[in-house]
């Protein structure tokens, strides 16, 4: 029943949770139920895990604000309470950047970090 995600820490004073979700959109693809590139199966859903009823309302809203837009097909990610959250073995930690030359990184995750290079550089440091 586990989902394979990332607890992000942001300080909304630098940027916001809605701005996170513009580049979560862009560079996710919502539309795949149980599925991300090759990888099937329920860990692999679509699914944002919120900790206020604010984060929930903005999730939702972005929705239809941007995914919508975005997507021709539906979205099918979850918006759901986070009840626990279980840190990855350390393998897992900073895969992309241990392991940016492996065939699944070049293939699946290189093209989502070109995008969000040439969409959103300016929020990049």
């Amino acid at each position: 029943g586990h989902a394979e995600v990332i607890q992000l820490e942001y300080d909304p004073k630098i940027i916001s949770l809605k701005t996170i979700l513009d580049v979560f959109w862009t560079t996710h693809d919502p539309t795949t139920l149980n599925r991300q590139g090759n990888d099937k199966g329920t860990q692999y859903r679509s699914v944002i895990f919120y900790n206020t009823p604010e984060q929930q309302s903005i999730a939702l809203d972005s929705i239809n604000r941007v995914a919508q837009k975005l997507w021709v097909d539906p979205i099918v990610t979850e918006v759901v309470p986070l009840e626990k959250f279980y840190i990855a073995e350390s393998y897992h930690q900073n895969y992309y950047q241990s392991h940016s030359s492996r065939g699944y990184c070049q293939v699946v995750i290189s093209p989502k970090m070109d995008k969000l290079r040439s969409k959103f550089s300016h929020l990049l440091k």
